[in-house]
C-alpha cells in the first residue's frame, strides 16, 4: 500500500500542466466526437491512399491486408496509447513515456524523432490538396499558381488552427461526414453490381507483386495512433474519454476502409495498374456517374484538410508539451491570450512544413517513416518497461495483459517496423542517421543552456524518478 501511494505521489509530480500563459476565462476541452474524428484523421482521413495496396498485390491480399493488418499494428498502438496517455494525461504524450521509462535522453530523442516525422507529414498535405484541386482548375499544375496555393493553403489553414482546438475539433467532425458520404454512397450503389469471386482474385497473371509497396501503403494507411497523445491534456476527463475515442476510431477507419474497397473490387473490373492514388474517384464514375466522382474529388480536397489539422495540433502541442516538462525553455509553451493555444508549435511547425513542401522529399517522406519506426521500437520498449518498472502505479484504463502477454503483443508490430527499416535505401539510413545526430546534439545544447541559466526552463528533473521499494 506504500508502495502504491509512492507511485501515486510520483504521478502527481510530473509537471502536465496544460496552460503555461494564464487565461481568463477557463479554456475549453475536447470532448468525445471531436477526439474520435482527430483521431480519425491523424491515421487515415479516408479511403483515400489505399488503391496502391491492389496495384501491388492485388484484391485478395488487398482485403486480408486491411482486414488483418489493424490486429497486428493499430490495435496493439491504440492500447498503449489508451494506457499511457490516461496514466500520463498531459500534453508531452510518448515524451513523457519515454522519460518516464528510460530518463531525460531518451526523452529527448523521442521527441526528435516525433516531431520531425510529424512535420514533414504536414508538409505533403497542402501538395496533396492542389494535386486534387489541379483536376478542377488546370491553373494549379505547376509555376507560379501552385506555389501561391501551397504558401496560401498552408497558411489559412494554419490560422484556422490557431482559432482552437474546440472549433479544429468540430471542423474534424464536418470534415470526416462530408468526406466519408460519398463512399458510403459508392458502396451503396455498388451493391447490385457486385461479384463476390472478384475479391478471391491474386492479381494478374504475370504482374509480379511488389510487397514493398503493400507493407508501406498498409503502413502509412494505418500508423499514427499515438499521435493523439499530445493533446491529452486537452480533453475533457482523459480517463474516460481517451479509451473510448480510440477504441471508436478504430472501429471508423477500419470500415472507412474496407468497405469501399470491397465494393470496388467487386463490382469494378479495370487492369491492376489502375488502381494508383486517386483511382477511388474513377471507380465512382464507373459506378455511378460523373457527379459522384466530383464529389469524392471535392472530399479527398477536405480530408486533406482534416489531416492537416490534426497533424498540425499534436505536433504544434507536442512542443508545449516538451515545454511544460522542461525538455524545451520556457517560452516554447507560450499560448494565445484569445484562443488559449501554442501559437508558437503552430508557427514553428507551419515554418518547417512550408520549407519541406516545395522541395523533392520522396526520400525525406522515406526518412519521416524511418524516425517514426524508431520511435515506435522505443515507445514500446517504454510500455512494457514502465509496467515492469512501476506495476502498483495507478493505471485509469490497463491493457489486460501481464508483462509475457505485452512483450508478445509488442513484439509482432516491432517485427514489423523492423522490415520497414531494413528496406530502406542508403539516403533514408543517412538523411536520418543525420536527424538523429541532430537531435543528440539538440538535446546537450538544451542541457548546456540550462545549466548556464541563458534560458528559464520548468523544473522537469522529477520526470525521471524510479520507484522506491
Amino acid at each position: 500500500m506504500g508502495l502504491q501511494n509512492n507511485d501515486q505521489q510520483q504521478q502527481q509530480q510530473l509537471p502536465i500542466t496544460t496552460a503555461t500563459t494564464p487565461t481568463n476565462k477557463t479554456p475549453k476541452k475536447l470532448t468525445l466526437i471531436p477526439l474520435i474524428f482527430l483521431i480519425y484523421f491523424e491515421v487515415a482521413g479516408g479511403p483515400y491512399g489505399e488503391e496502391p495496396a491492389v496495384q501491388a498485390a492485388g484484391p485478395l491480399c488487398a482485403i486480408l491486408g486491411f482486414l488483418i493488418f489493424p490486429f497486428i499494428w493499430s490495435i496493439p498502438e491504440a492500447l498503449i496509447t489508451a494506457e499511457l496517455s490516461t496514466t500520463f494525461p498531459g500534453n508531452g504524450g510518448f515524451v513523457i513515456w519515454a522519460h518516464k521509462a528510460f530518463g531525460p535522453f531518451w526523452g529527448s530523442i523521442m521527441g526528435t524523432w516525433k516531431f520531425l516525422s510529424g512535420v514533414i507529414n504536414i508538409a505533403s498535405f497542402p501538395a496533396l490538396c492542389i494535386d486534387y484541386l489541379e483536376r478542377i482548375f488546370p491553373m494549379f499544375g505547376s509555376g507560379l499558381p501552385r506555389k501561391l496555393a501551397v504558401l496560401f493553403g498552408t497558411l489559412f489553414l494554419s490560422f484556422l488552427n490557431y482559432t482552437g482546438l474546440t472549433i479544429v475539433g468540430y471542423v474534424a467532425v464536418a470534415l470526416g461526414v462530408v468526406s466519408l458520404m460519398p463512399f458510403v454512397l459508392m458502396s451503396l450503389i455498388a451493391i447490385p453490381q457486385i461479384h463476390p469471386h472478384r475479391w478471391l482474385s491474386l492479381g494478374q497473371k504475370g504482374v509480379k507483386k511488389d510487397w514493398n509497396l503493400f507493407f508501406n501503403t498498409l503502413f502509412w494507411n494505418l500508423n499514427f495512433w499515438d499521435n493523439v497523445s499530445t493533446l491529452a491534456g486537452e480533453v475533457n476527463k482523459p480517463q474516460k474519454t481517451f479509451p473510448t475515442a480510440l477504441f471508436a476510431s478504430v472501429i471508423l477507419t477500419c470500415l472507412g476502409y474496407l468497405i469501399p474497397l470491397l465494393a470496388v473490387t467487386g463490382s469494378v473490373v479495370v487492369d491492376q495498374s489502375a488502381w494508383e492514388s486517386g483511382f477511388m474517384a474513377d471507380a465512382a464514375r464507373m459506378i455511378s456517374g460523373k457527379w459522384l466522382k466530383f464529389w469524392i474529388e471535392i472530399g479527398a480536397v477536405l480530408s486533406t484538410v482534416g489531416l492537416f489539422e490534426a497533424q498540425l495540433s499534436s505536433s504544434a502541442y507536442q512542443v508545449l508539451g516538451m515545454s511544460d516538462i522542461g525538455f524545451l525553455p520556457k517560452f516554447f509553451g507560450v499560448r494565445s491570450k484569445w484562443f488559449n493555444t501554442p501559437w508558437l508549435g503552430i508557427l514553428i511547425s507551419t515554418a518547417i512544413s512550408l520549407g519541406v513542401s516545395y522541395m523533392s522529399f520522396t526520400d525525406i517522406i522515406s526518412s519521416a517513416n524511418f524516425l517514426y519506426s524508431l520511435g515506435m521500437l522505443l515507445e514500446f520498449a517504454s510500455f512494457v518497461w514502465l509496467r515492469r518498472k512501476m506495476p502498483t502505479l495507478n493505471r485509469p484504463y490497463k491493457v489486460p495483459l501481464g508483462i509475457p502477454g505485452l512483450v508478445i503483443m509488442c513484439l509482432i508490430p516491432s517485427g514489423f517496423l523492423v522490415f520497414i527499416m531494413v528496406i530502406a535505401t542508403k539516403t533514408v539510413f543517412l538523411v536520418s542517421g543525420l536527424m538523429t545526430a541532430g537531435g543528440i546534439i539538440w538535446f546537450f545544447l538544451m542541457r548546456l543552456c540550462k545549466s548556464k541559466k541563458w534560458f528559464k526552463f520548468v523544473d522537469g528533473e522529477d520526470v525521471n524518478v524510479e520507484e522506491e521499494s
